[in-house]
């Protein structure tokens, strides 16, 4: 029985891809590599972030998700994630528009291009649980993959 875990993202099985690791006994994140080599522009208003590819898809139980924070020393570098925090929802795991293939929303902060390696460790991943109101009557199911929950 699969509790939680990463796997290869269809499209990506051959391409070299690293599951995440912790590297310490006590850390909360795993960390997640680039798929590929990217380059991010300086941030320009109307500028969108860049996507950078992971290759992976991660599974977790019904009440948990996946939480994508950046590395400490991403800001030192330039790089903010564009949305603080990415959140990836126990259904977004194998949906039928990208397989659940989660991605690192970046900005670039300095004046010059930011150039990301194939297997540069680019962010986090940390395993959560979450609980529900009351109330609560939520029955969507989702269809689609990035920002597709309020579809």
């Amino acid at each position: 029985m699969k509790l939680r875990g990463f796997e290869i993202a269809k499209g990506w099985e051959d391409k070299d891809i690293n599951l995440p690791v912790r590297k310490t006994k006590f850390s909360a994140g795993y960390d997640v590599e680039a798929a590929e080599d990217i380059t991010i522009p300086p941030f320009k208003p109307g500028v969108k972030p860049t996507l950078v590819p992971t290759g992976l898809k991660a599974y977790c139980e019904s009440d948990e998700y996946i939480m994508l924070v950046n590395r400490s020393s991403g800001p030192k570098k330039g790089l903010i994630m564009a949305n603080s925090i990415g959140i990836v929802d126990a259904d977004y795991y194998g949906n039928e528009s990208n397989d659940g293939h989660f991605y690192f929303q970046f900005i670039n902060v300095l004046d010059q291009d930011i150039t990301i390696k194939k297997g540069d460790c680019i962010g986090q991943a940390i395993f959560q649980k979450y609980l529900i109101v009351d109330s609560d009557n939520a029955s969507g199911i989702r269809t689609g993959g990035i920002g597709s929950t309020d579809k």
